[in-house]
């Protein structure tokens, strides 16, 4: 059981360092394209709506925000299981 909580652990880990790697990678390469990288964190954007430069930066700050809450909160939840099997 210990064992396939670690594995969770580094998983939960891998993903959100393989989401923020894909997209600040591709943003300071200013690249737009398609790119396997893209699969390693995956999330839909289902705004398609046109927003005003101010509009959009609020929601990605938001966006930004929750993700890094629900990073962190998974982390220490995973680390609290771990605990209690050991």
């Amino acid at each position: 059981m210990k064992r396939y909580i670690n594995f969770s652990l580094l998983y939960a880990v891998l993903a959100m360092a393989g989401g923020v790697f894909y997209r600040e990678f591709t943003k300071f390469n200013g690249f737009s394209g398609k790119t396997s990288l893209s699969v390693v964190h995956t999330h839909y954007f289902l705004l398609g709506i046109t927003l005003s430069s101010g509009a959009g930066a609020a929601i990605s700050g938001i966006a930004g925000i929750g993700h890094i809450l629900l990073g962190v909160s998974l982390v220490l939840v995973l680390v609290q299981i771990r605990e209690r099997v050991s």
